[in-house]
């Protein structure tokens, strides 16, 4: 790894996150009115109530809360109280990511609805409200090419007062977001999917994301603006998938050296398993050791010290670090070790 700090693209302000319906962080506030549980940015006991529109949708009925969206929704209100509920839940996360390093925050409205005129309202008004309280530069974030234009052009009217910001993202099968990219003078992520879907192994990641960085610096994109998401699939669909990027790494940093970023989202590798933090946390350090120097997560789970202090001798790591290598066939070793509580932290 190169010697630059390690840059992290903080994940959480989506409209896409959810809370669990029963989980601690839903309950009644003062009014008796089911709410979102949260610390604001003064650290005060706060509350983001749960509209009742919310509660007819199909995710509240199953079960989930789409919080992001609840804020999101309410900050386009022409409710006043509404909105600034909806502003003071973003501000509390943004300062709770700024606090735990953050260097990008991802901003992203993709599912406030299916309407594209309000997807576009919500990032602009999202975009504008960052601008006036954010320290960090934003990471704008969507399917729509359409949506990344509405939110550039926003940071370019309120004058970019964080810095340059960052496209998420650019891909073959999407080569025009690299236009935003150049004429916005932003940085990029740019993914090794293909033209017709995702690498099935190490090398096409390399041949893709490759295909992409030469694309960049057609452009003239510098490579310590790109940022290479080499795509991390879960340990737990195919006990290669680990490998396949972790290899990815390796030869992307060989080719283009130490002034390009890799990058990834790096909490995919989890999915579907008991004790994430624990699979995470030795994934990434292990990502690291390889040549990753940025990372799509939540920095507040995180944490990259943590990380990079993980006693890698232990047992409980050993058994997530074969998993993760390929050791560790349908990972039946590391459930069993969880089952049997050795996964504990001591």
């Amino acid at each position: 790894m190169n010697n630059r700090a390690f840059a992290i693209i903080g994940e959480n302000i989506h409209t896409t996150r959810v809370l669990l319906q029963k989980g601690k962080r839903i309950g009644p506030n003062h009014r008796g009115e089911e709410s979102v549980l949260y610390k604001n940015a003064l650290g005060e006991d706060s509350f983001l109530v749960i509209p009742q529109k919310f509660k007819e949708t199909q995710v509240y009925k199953e079960g989930r809360v789409k919080h992001f969206m609840i804020a999101v929704q309410k900050g386009i209100s022409d409710n006043p109280d509404e909105q600034k509920e909806g502003e003071a839940y973003i501000l509390s996360e943004i300062r709770r990511q700024e606090r735990y390093g953050s260097t990008f925050l991802d901003l992203n409205v993709d599912e406030i609805s299916h309407r594209i005129e309000i997807q576009k309202e919500a990032m602009s008004w999202l975009v504008n409200y960052y601008c006036e309280v954010a320290t960090l530069p934003p990471s704008i974030d969507s399917s729509s090419l359409e949506i990344l234009q509405v939110g550039l052009e926003e940071y370019d009217k309120c004058g970019k007062p964080q810095g340059s910001a960052m496209v998420n993202s650019a891909s073959l099968e999407r080569i025009d977001a690299l236009d935003f990219v150049e004429q916005h003078e932003c940085h990029v992520i740019v993914t090794a999917a293909a033209l017709d879907g995702m690498p099935s192994n190490s090398e096409e990641r390399v041949e893709n994301a490759s295909e992409m960085v030469e694309n960049c610096l057609s452009k003239d994109i510098s490579l310590d603006k790109i940022h290479v998401d080499l795509l991390l699939f879960p340990i737990s669909v195919d006990q290669t998938f680990g490998n396949h990027y972790l290899d990815a790494v390796r030869d992307i940093r060989e080719k283009y050296g130490d002034d390009i970023y890799i990058t990834g989202g790096l909490s995919n590798v989890s999915f579907g398993l008991p004790m994430r933090r624990l699979i995470n946390e030795t994934f990434i350090r292990l990502a690291i050791d390889a040549g990753i120097d940025s990372g799509i997560i939540n920095p507040v789970e995180n944490r990259i010290e943590r990380i990079m202090a993980l006693d890698i001798d232990s047992e409980r790591v050993q058994i997530a670090r074969d998993m993760l290598l390929g050791h560790d066939e349908f990972c039946m070793n590391y459930i069993s070790s969880y089952r049997d509580g050795k996964l504990a932290s001591k």
